[in-house]
């Protein structure tokens, strides 16, 4: 038996403990620290996002050395110790460095996805990446959730000793997949080491400058969603708030669900889900509630087919013994994305209010569009086996 299941649950652990906090930093801030400056968050998620994408690729290299799970087995233990220490102090400056290296060390669990690659042949690839994506927006329906319990049953600490207790489950996880031998180094389903073309490198790049249009416009409007439902519904409570943002988690399920009953086979258009997850955001910035429902749905759509797609091409375009590599090149474009749609967001929500971070990231979904038409369609990429695949086909 390989260890995917286990790793999968590691991967699922570490995304909740993750998403706790994310559609709430506004609330945490002020709550903890009478900080209600949507600058300071929108600059605390951006530096959260520079520190993982620079130890990322620290992280593979090392882990080349000693082994993935060996590696998490420290890290993940060290950033627990650091959570505890982030429900305890009570200094602003000290709570932004403890906080940094916490996750510092969670970006190694990064390092699971290509590692799970290989246990997995070709044909599988495309269900794999489905059911990873599904576990971040399960994960993120969960931390939603959590977090928004959290912050309106108990004080804002607490976040972080739940966060703690996560980081002992991915440990205990680890720890025991090592003693009973399932770590390897090697994969049983690896195609022998094969030279890459310049053609394929300049593709991977080019699939990266998509990603990074993609997770900019993805990410935009998640830090202060939360505030804009509540204000925009009138309906107070982190619970709700944290219910409606992980809608598009409860779709991606959903639709893993059914791709999986049916058996269709992979899809690769990507022209179309952008233009319904376009809808979605301008849906949800009209501010009406039945309209940011519908928009969420869609949103979450369009989100869980873009996503299975640009990764599926991801690893089709790579080869089995450069998949950490590959994966780590594009995970800095994915991180640049995500780095400039947090910095950005409190900027925006300071200078034009909550409902401009909807509307640029809407524009960032046609740009995406553009950037995919020059840069990415007609490109050759090996076909996908119809079996076992996760279908990405509307």
């Amino acid at each position: 038996m390989t260890p995917t299941p286990w790793l999968v649950a590691v991967t699922a652990v570490a995304v909740i403990s993750d998403a706790m906090l994310l559609p709430f930093y506004p609330q945490f801030f002020a709550a903890r620290f009478g900080v209600t400056d949507p600058s300071h968050v929108g600059a605390y998620l951006a530096m959260s996002c520079l520190v993982v994408l620079v130890a990322l690729p620290g992280w593979a290299r090392l882990a080349r050395r000693v082994g993935t799970l060996p590696l998490l087995l420290v890290t993940q233990l060290v950033a627990g110790g650091l959570s505890l220490s982030c429900a305890v102090v009570t200094s602003l400056p000290w709570f932004w460095g403890l906080s940094l290296a916490m996750l510092v060390a969670k970006a190694s669990y990064l390092l699971v996805y290509p590692y799970l690659m290989h246990f997995e042949p070709q044909d599988r690839h495309a269900t794999l990446i489905g059911t990873l994506s599904v576990v971040v927006h399960a994960g993120g329906i969960l931390g939603a959730m959590v977090g928004g319990l959290v912050l309106e049953h108990w004080a804002a600490a607490q976040v972080f000793r739940v966060m703690a207790l996560g980081d002992a489950l991915q440990v205990a996880v680890c720890a025991w997949l090592i003693r009973r031998g399932r770590a390897p180094h090697s994969t049983p389903h690896a195609a022998p080491t094969t030279e890459r073309a310049p053609a394929s490198s300049a593709a991977i790049l080019r699939l990266g400058l998509v990603m990074l249009l993609f997770y900019f416009s993805a990410y935009l409007a998640r830090p202060f969603f939360a505030r804009y439902w509540e204000l925009a519904s009138g309906l107070p409570g982190e619970v709700l708030a944290g219910a409606v943002f992980a809608i598009p988690g409860a779709v991606a399920v959903a639709l893993l669900a059914l791709d999986l009953l049916a058996r269709r086979p992979a899809g690769q258009a990507i022209l179309l889900p952008l233009a319904i997850g376009l809808v979605g955001l301008l849906l949800q910035a009209s501010g009406e509630v039945a309209a940011i429902l519908a928009g969420r749905v869609l949103f979450g759509w369009a989100l869980f087919r873009v996503t299975v797609r640009l990764e599926l091409r991801l690893f089709l375009l790579s080869t089995p013994d450069r998949y950490a590599s590959d994966f780590s090149k594009v995970h800095v474009f994915q991180g640049l994305g995500v780095l400039v749609a947090s910095w950005g967001a409190g900027r925006l929500v300071e200078a034009f209010g909550l409902t401009a971070p909807f509307l640029v990231a809407a524009t960032g979904l046609a740009l995406c569009a553009l950037a995919y038409r020059r840069l990415l369609a007609g490109a050759e990429t090996r076909p996908a086996a119809p079996s076992d695949s996760v279908s990405a086909r509307t």
